[in-house]
């Protein structure tokens, strides 16, 4: 008999929502300023899970939206996607019959080309569809832990450039937001990094993002990076998360990949995005 799951917390609920990844969240109202002691709860449990999926919420206004991911530190700025009108922090999530692309479709880490890629994302969606728009997450710190000695060793003094030309080039031309008026940043980032707060290794390539390891001919690199691709992408490290309106997600894009599944097509799917800014990877 599997023993029940029991609450480290006493002010929210942490549900667990699988063993290796993430944690459902009672007990929080994100429409109101959260209490400094309920927030303490909040980010420990963040460092613990990975990624936290607020339920039974209101829909957040966007100034408390904004207010609460400055708790965890300055937000960050997209480099090519539409804002919200009136709030440019918040990016707005919209796919409908007439989108081109749907946001987040391939596996990666948010703006992974940063020199400072983000700490973390939260989303809360406003418009549903029907079914599907599930969100997928992927455990990187698992995925490093399961790798062999000897790959470890390898891999801990490699590099790989991460860049998004590829990506963000006409990406949002149907959304107002024209090549001139958008960045394409690239940066290099070690294949494995240390988290930051909790000192964890994890790996840290994607693979919409990563695009070449450092001091190898491209056949070795094309070679190494889609094992890793493949391997960060198992299904053992996976969660699926199904969206209930005005849930809202926080992952830490440190540690773990997320994808957006787009198969809901003709139908809608709309929510708000507030990232928050990171460190340069170690």
């Amino acid at each position: 008999m599997v023993a029940p799951l029991t609450n480290d917390y006493k002010l929210i609920e942490a549900k667990p929502f699988a063993p290796n990844l993430g944690a459902e969240i009672y007990g929080v109202d994100l429409s109101e300023p959260v209490p400094d002691a309920q927030f303490a709860e909040i980010r420990d449990a963040f460092h613990k899970y990975q990624v936290l999926f607020f339920k039974a919420q209101k829909e957040i206004p966007p100034e408390q939206h904004i207010a609460f991911g400055k708790r965890f530190g300055p937000l960050h700025a997209h480099p090519a996607a539409p804002t919200m009108a009136g709030y440019p922090e918040i990016f707005e999530i919209h796919a409908t019959k007439d989108s081109k692309v749907a946001n987040g479709e391939f596996w990666h880490s948010d703006v992974s080309c940063d020199e400072t890629p983000p700490l973390g994302t939260m989303l809360q969606i406003h418009i549903l569809p029907s079914c599907g728009g599930d969100t997928m997450f992927s455990d990187m710190y698992a995925a490093y832990e399961d790798l062999s000695d000897p790959i470890k060793t390898m891999l801990g003094g490699l590099s790989a450039l991460h860049s998004s030309e590829h990506i963000y080039k006409g990406r949002y031309s149907d959304r107002g937001r024209n090549d001139a008026d958008i960045e394409c940043p690239q940066a290099v980032h070690p294949i494995v990094r240390t988290h930051a707060e909790t000192g964890r290794k994890s790996l840290f390539v994607n693979r919409t993002f990563t695009t070449k390891i450092l001091g190898l001919s491209d056949s070795e690199s094309d070679a190494i990076l889609n094992m890793l691709f493949e391997h960060a992408e198992h299904i053992n490290y996976q969660i699926r998360f199904r969206w209930s309106l005005n849930d809202m997600a926080f992952w830490d894009n440190r540690c773990c990949m997320h994808r957006a599944i787009w198969d809901y097509w003709p139908e809608e799917r709309k929510g708000r995005r507030v990232t928050v800014k990171g460190e340069r990877p170690v």
